[in-house]
């Protein structure tokens, strides 16, 4: 038996139970390397130590059991790749600099780091001091894993703030979106400029633009690959 790697797993499937209690899941104690999910008091699926997820075709037999299966996988995969980027990454040492702290990307003289808790990993990104000895103004996202992940690029220079759309501009793509697939045609209201809403709703999945949650999310693509839902209007 490969004991590291057991307790790799078993490392990861006791992190992920945060973010599942965190969104309103329940979980049962992990039993043989698997972490049995539970939504509305009911099983839905499995997530194994490797990340993978397995679920009974009767367990999510409604779109909401589907919904619910799918913010699952997307939990599961984000602190897969997280937790695997921790286990391989070196320590963070800087004059100053208390705690347990690894260096999970480092570029343009920002590190973007992340440190274990019992509330989970919790992130930050800093920038490196002129000599590089300390780190200096730190940007601190507790959780959010992807708010750091964009704070480093943008901070560090890999991708410049104004490439980025902000949430009202997402929402605005959103909205044109779904009158387009309604066929109603709506010019783009000074928020977004340049885009042209019949190409915007083949450039991006509505599923991935905004997945009810608070985190505003895009996806830009040659056209979508799943089904376009549209949001029911209230009569």
């Amino acid at each position: 038996m490969d004991t590291q790697n057991t307790s790799r797993q078993l490392r990861y499937l006791e992190e992920v139970r945060t973010p599942l209690h965190r969104a309103g899941f329940g979980t049962l104690p992990v039993e043989g390397e698997q972490l049995p999910v539970h939504w509305n008091g009911t099983p839905l699926c499995r997530i194994t130590g490797k990340g993978s997820v397995f679920y009974r075709r009767e367990d999510v037999d409604t779109p909401q059991a589907e919904d619910a299966l799918y913010r699952v996988e997307d939990i599961a995969a984000k602190t897969l790749e997280y937790m695997t980027a921790m286990e391989a990454a070196p320590q963070l040492k800087a004059s100053g600099l208390d705690g347990d702290y690894r260096i999970l990307a480092d570029f343009g003289g920002t590190v973007l780091a992340g440190s274990p808790s019992k509330y989970g990993v919790q992130f930050v990104t800093w920038d490196w001091d002129y000599d590089r000895t300390g780190v200096v103004h730190g940007h601190y996202f507790m959780e959010n894993y992807d708010g750091a992940k964009q704070d480093f690029a943008t901070r560090s220079g890999l991708i410049q703030k104004e490439q980025l759309f902000s949430p009202e501009q997402l929402t605005e793509i959103y909205r044109c979106c779904t009158d387009s697939v309604n066929e109603h045609f709506f010019e783009l209201t000074d928020i977004i400029t340049n885009y042209d809403p019949r190409k915007a709703c083949w450039q991006l999945t509505l599923d991935s633009l905004l997945d009810g949650s608070s985190d505003t999310r895009y996806e830009l693509m040659h056209e979508p690959t799943l089904a376009i839902k549209t949001p029911t209007k209230e009569k």
